[in-house]
Formats: structure tokens, sequence, C-alpha cells
């Protein structure tokens, strides 16, 4: 114990990013095992549409989704999830990954979900602009 009481009176500075890092380290895993929104791929989000039947919604505004979609994805923007949580109620029990471009306001829209009792919302990682990185299909929805 005085190595290590003697290291950091020696190096305090490095201590203390130490342990910062350690900090934002727990504090980052407390956050992710707490409730948080899971986090899936688009190759994992593809494989729970196929084998899981789960249900995709897409959270970007009109003119994005208007552009191309993920097939069969149900369609409410952010700003409107709160009015329109009867468009997905009956999914309560199903995963359902949650898209936005980036996967940015995706992740507010699964923690509206999981504040509404869905228990299984993802978020797609890197959003549709990661899907079509990974040359996965999307159609055309003619909004």
């Amino acid at each position: 114990m005085e190595q290590f009481t003697e290291f950091v009176g020696n190096h305090l500075y490095l201590s203390m990013i130490f342990a910062a890092l350690l900090t934002m380290l727990i504090v980052g895993e407390l956050k992710r095992k707490s409730g948080g929104p899971g986090q899936v791929g688009p190759v994992e989000a593809t494989s729970m549409i196929n084998h899981q039947n789960a249900v995709v919604l897409d959270v970007r505004k009109d003119d994005e989704y208007s552009q191309g979609a993920i097939v069969n994805a149900i369609h409410i923007p952010l700003e409107e999830i709160d009015n329109q949580l009867k468009k997905i109620e009956k999914y309560k029990d199903k995963s359902i990954i949650v898209y936005c471009r980036t996967g940015s306001r995706s992740v507010s829209a699964c923690s509206k979900l999981k504040k509404q009792g869905f228990d299984a919302v993802f978020n797609l990682g890197g959003g549709v602009m990661a899907w079509q990185k990974d040359n996965l299909p999307l159609v055309k929805t003619g909004q």
C-alpha cells in the first residue's frame, strides 16, 4: 500500500486521469445495465427480423422516410411518437428495432418506448446509414 501511495504522490496528474477514466467506465457500464436500449448492428437486426419476427420502427422525418426505408418498417417520426403509441401498442410483446438516419434520434425513441412499458427495444447502431453501408435493401415508400 505504501508503494501505491508513493506512486500516486509522485504521479498525481497520471493518477487523476486514471481515476477519471475509471469513473467514466464504471458510469457507462452502470447506464448500460440500467435498462437503457440495447444496440444491434444491421446483421443482427436482419437476423432478429427474419427469425424472431422483430418489428422495425423508423423514427425519421417524412422526407427522409420517403427516400427509402427498411422493408415493412412502421413509420412514426420521433416528434410524433408520444401521440402515436397506439399504432405500435400491439407489439409490446415483440422485439422492436428502432432506427433513424445515424442512430442518435432512435436512442431517444427507445428510451420513450421503454418508459411506456416496451421491454425488448433495440437501437439500430449507425441507423439507416449503417444499414446501407452493409448493402442491405431499402424500399421506396412513395410518400
